[in-house]
């Protein structure tokens, strides 16, 4: 999943809570809870991955330029985030080499 498709379902919802908020006349409290919620998904994207996480990476490491370079950008310390962006590039690879094999 791309960080657009994420955005627009953000951006969807927090519309959907907008137009709840106006029927119910509780638009104080709606926007309150939709700042909540942006801050809770922007906190876990940019949190750092467990361990597990970086063992998945490992196995992902040295198979595809594209893949290496982003996990070398990456750093150190890996985000959920950046650990999205390092599968998505790794199955792209992975299923262009497939579909040449077929």
């Amino acid at each position: 999943m791309s960080l657009w498709t994420l955005l627009l379902i953000g951006v969807i919802a927090t519309a959907i809570l907008h137009i709840a908020g106006v029927f119910t006349r509780s638009l104080k409290l709606v926007w309150i809870v939709i700042v909540f919620l942006w801050a809770v998904v922007i906190g876990t994207l940019l949190h750092e991955i467990k361990p597990q996480g970086y063992e998945a990476i490992a196995k992902m490491q040295g198979k595809y330029e594209d893949t290496d370079r982003l996990i070398k950008e990456a750093g150190e310390e890996i985000s959920v985030y950046e650990l999205l962006k390092i599968k998505q590039s790794y199955e792209a690879h992975r299923n262009s080499l497939n579909k040449k094999r077929k």
